[in-house]
């Protein structure tokens, strides 16, 4: 799945990684990897930004904000007709978080 392209915030601090792996174990779409005891983003494009891997870190490696997740709920809401839904708007219905 890809949203769009070289538009995700994600960001993640190589210096505060210590490989501990919960942002592979709890990333959605598999957009991180275990490489030499770190860290690495293997696709930054299949990021939807939902923020498990940020509010996972304890280390606080991981900043994302949100936007390709509400993107992806606009688009789909237009292809679906009905109204845009991304889940991040503390349980309204909005696609803008």
């Amino acid at each position: 799945m890809r949203y769009l392209k070289d538009v995700a915030t994600l960001e993640l601090n190589d210096a505060l990684c210590t490989g501990c792996g919960r942002c592979a174990e709890v990333c959605p779409h598999a957009v991180f990897e275990i490489e030499n005891r770190k860290a690495v983003i293997t696709d930054r494009d299949a990021c939807m930004e939902c923020g498990a891997c940020a509010s996972n870190c304890e280390f606080g490696a991981l900043k994302v904000g949100s936007g390709v997740g509400c993107a992806s709920a606009l688009i789909g809401g237009m292809i679906k007709g009905g109204e845009p839904v991304c889940g991040c708007s503390d349980g309204k219905d909005s696609a803008c978080c």
